[in-house]
């Protein structure tokens, strides 16, 4: 794995309707996950934020796709970022945030590779599908699209972000931890052919053969992972600030295994992690356990 890592603020909260995401990025930073990245060898450099509109302060021009135009911004600007620290030579993990930043970090990524005739493998780890579009969605929420946008599905204005529509092919691309779904979010999934493991069959399989299965299967005829981690996919018991929590989820080794095992296989190339909500958090715990993730992600073992 590449030693060198470039932390990307995005403080986003344009996504949903419920404040507060956008301190995702500062509960992250004074849990010292920098300086912890670093005690595991890595060069770490944080870069701060990119600047994302306060909500109250922006108008609502499509219900269907809120904050459109908002959104692109920011995630052309992260796309961007992503672009040159890959340039540069490291690893960027982008820290939010809602996970529509997703559509710009994953558009970043998409870009680089492309440009290197190579081609990325994507694990997704969420409670929710984020499989809707503006023709599917009950809420307009784009913090529920950006799976889809990455598969080349929903507003033109996001997908054609960064260049090459899809920028991930279906067929290399997983869905992990999965248990609420829309009814027409459901059928968008199957349609998509993408993989998916709900939270019953990792119940019934186990974590560990889940993600082996999980990176075989994005492996297979790609370079890299970019692993987009959402921590509500873990259960409300352990992760209580999140956005929008599902009872149900992960528990605490099942997270830390699923990134061990990512470790393990030698492919992370990027990263995200969101969906951090200090307003509704307990002593920052919610990012304490983000942070943990992020370090078992890059290498983090119990015994050397």
């Amino acid at each position: 794995m590449n030693k060198k890592i470039k932390i990307i603020g995005v403080p986003i909260d344009l996504g949903f309707g419920r404040r507060g995401v956008d301190m995702g990025p500062s509960a992250l930073r004074i849990t010292g996950v920098a300086d912890d990245l670093r005690g595991l060898g890595f060069s770490v450099e944080d870069l701060g934020d990119i600047k994302s509109p306060i909500p109250e302060l922006c108008n609502l021009e499509d219900k269907n796709v809120r904050y459109l135009p908002q959104i692109k911004d920011v995630c052309i600007k992260l796309s961007d970022t992503v672009y040159k620290v890959l340039q540069e030579g490291a690893i960027p993990l982008s820290i939010g945030g809602d996970h529509s930043l997703a559509i710009g970090s994953i558009a970043g990524v998409s870009k680089f590779l492309r440009e290197k005739g190579k081609r990325m493998g994507l694990i997704w780890f969420d409670a929710h599908g984020d499989m809707n579009t503006a023709e599917s969605t009950t809420s307009g929420n784009i913090h529920g699209m950006p799976l889809a946008v990455s598969l080349g599905l929903g507003a033109k204005a996001l997908t054609e972000i960064g260049g090459l529509s899809p920028k991930v092919d279906s067929k290399n691309a997983v869905l992990i931890g999965v248990r609420n779904l829309d009814e027409r979010e459901k059928r968008l999934i199957a349609d998509s052919e993408i993989k998916v493991y709900t939270m019953k069959e990792i119940d019934e399989k186990g974590m560990s053969n889940i993600v082996k299965e999980a990176i075989d299967w994005v492996t297979r005829d790609t370079d890299y992972i970019h692993l987009s981690f959402d921590m509500d996919v873990c259960d409300p018991s352990i992760a209580q600030g999140v956005g929008t929590p599902v009872k149900g989820g992960l528990n605490y080794r099942e997270a830390h295994l699923a990134m061990e095992k990512i470790a393990e296989s030698g492919m992370l190339f990027s990263m995200d992690m969101v969906e951090i909500n200090p307003i509704l958090d307990y002593k920052n715990s919610t990012a304490e356990l983000g942070a943990e993730l992020i370090l078992s992600a890059f290498g983090k073992r119990i015994f050397y």
